[in-house]
């Protein structure tokens, strides 16, 4: 690891770096600044050479760019904020051999002509490579609506649609492509009839003869559309004619038609993967549900008891992380699926991590964002928002009543905790503090607990805490 982080040092630095910001007024070439950076990406690439960079900052930037040199096109600040949008009628950008994308999204790419593959990205080979990049919304008359060939790692493929003109569209997410780390889910597969008719059965909703490694592949899609109101079934709904290795393909289906063949098709190679049936072709497979987190919210790490954890096969692993960029194997033995089981963070609480886009490879779980005084881990145990200094679980002043006779303690609190609530009339006591409720269940803005002992003098001193 050690030398392949050096040579890459060394290649990036050897390397000329071209710059690309859409709000730039005064763009010069060969934009090697950012104050002459261009304000589209195909104009950094058209001045590029052979292993340059093109570095692109935030910004929605059209799509229709064409890489014809083997560089590196990077985002400063990831996919949430870069983004290549195709129009809905242009191919958002293709790759030559020994390209590279790395941290965009890929959005509304259509190609809708008799060469219509990877409405998305096309890839000239499996030796194009895309990383941390969201390819959604995409679709492309010939096969793959999302990605075409390419290797893709730790990346997310959702709501791509792959169609047919004379024949069935094959691989709506992927097709013809190596994947590690990814999810693939909400993706079609889909021949276009009409009004009477169907059109020729979809093959792979979420992959078509591609090779997958840690993958998630939930919700794709193989149908024909047309003569209402059924789809007819497809091929695979979430894959056909490929080989997964240590993947999670549940949830798939045919249009409305429930079959053997809703997450797989017979031609595929499943090994240490969690999926039903169980597949004829493959070893070390199981067929349990994989417990995901939260799958109705979009959730699928793994909960605790996922029958996915420790069930895969090392062998199969390439890579250090998994896709959230935390330790691709604990405990010795790697899970199913794109997401790897982390004992010391939930899932549920990595998934509300995303919901704030913060990192979630653990850079920041320590971290106290919003000066608080609370870490982000914290921030989530309490319900509080980690990027807001006004969210904070705080105490009130106290208020003597005498309807009952006591005191009125109230603290900031937030209705989707249940808190509990402790005194002390003496700090230097061991243990000083002591339970008087629990069970308070959480109001909105601020909570209030009479505490009908407080009748004497005092002092009373009281702290509240989230219920586990």
């Amino acid at each position: 690891m050690a030398l392949t982080a050096s040579l890459l040092a060394v290649s990036y630095l050897s390397a000329a770096m071209h710059y690309v910001n859409i709000n730039n007024t005064d763009p010069a070439p060969p934009y090697t600044t950012w104050a002459t950076a261009a304000t589209n990406i195909q104009d950094a690439v058209n001045v590029a050479a052979t292993n340059d960079v093109v570095v692109v900052t935030n910004g929605v930037y059209p799509g229709g760019v064409t890489v014809t040199n083997p560089l590196t096109l990077l985002s400063v600040n990831g996919p949430q904020f870069t983004v290549i949008d195709g129009g809905g009628s242009n191919q958002c950008i293709s790759l030559p051999d020994g390209a590279s994308l790395s941290g965009f999204t890929v959005t509304n790419g259509g190609m809708i002509n008799e060469n219509g593959s990877g409405g998305g990205v096309w890839c000239a080979s499996t030796n194009a490579f895309l990383t941390n990049c969201v390819i959604a919304n995409n679709s492309g008359i010939g096969p793959g609506g999302g990605v075409h060939a390419g290797t893709l790692y730790n990346c997310t493929l959702t709501g791509n649609f792959a169609f047919g003109g004379g024949g069935g569209g094959s691989g709506g997410g992927a097709a013809y492509s190596t994947l590690y780390n990814c999810i693939l889910s909400s993706n079609v597969a889909a021949g276009l009839g009409n009004k009477d008719a169907y059109g020729s059965p979809g093959a792979g909703g979420g992959a078509f003869i591609c090779t997958l490694f840690n993958c998630t592949l939930v919700e794709n899609v193989a149908a024909s559309i047309g003569k209402p109101p059924q789809l007819s079934i497809g091929s695979g709904g979430g894959a056909c004619g490929s080989t997964l290795y240590n993947c999670i393909v549940y949830f798939n289906n045919l249009g409305s038609v429930i079959t053997a063949e809703m997450n797989y098709d017979s031609s595929c190679t499943l090994d240490y993967c969690c999926t039903t049936p169980l597949p004829t072709n493959g070893i070390g497979n199981i067929s349990v549900p994989p417990l995901f987190v939260d799958y109705a919210g979009g959730n699928l790490r793994l909960q605790s008891n996922s029958p996915c954890i420790n069930a895969g096969n090392n062998a199969y692993v390439a890579t250090a992380t998994d896709l959230d960029g935390r330790p691709r194997i604990v405990d010795g033995t790697v899970d199913m699926g794109a997401y790897e089981f982390q004992p010391g963070a939930p899932g549920a609480f990595i998934g509300w991590l995303q919901q704030y886009g913060l990192p979630t490879d653990g850079s920041v779980d320590n971290a106290d964002l919003d000066g608080t005084g609370f870490s982000v881990y914290q921030d989530w145990i309490a319900g509080l928002n980690p990027t807001n200094a006004l969210s904070v679980l705080k105490m009130l002043v106290p208020v003597k009543t005498n309807n009952p006779a006591g005191l009125v303690v109230t603290w900031q609190s937030v209705n989707t905790r249940m808190y509990y609530l402790q005194r002390s009339t003496n700090l230097a006591a061991q243990p000083a503090f002591s339970t008087i409720q629990s069970n308070i269940v959480g109001q909105a803005g601020t909570t209030s607990y009479t505490d009908t002992t407080a009748t004497n003098a005092g002092p009373n001193f009281y702290r509240v805490g989230v219920g586990q």
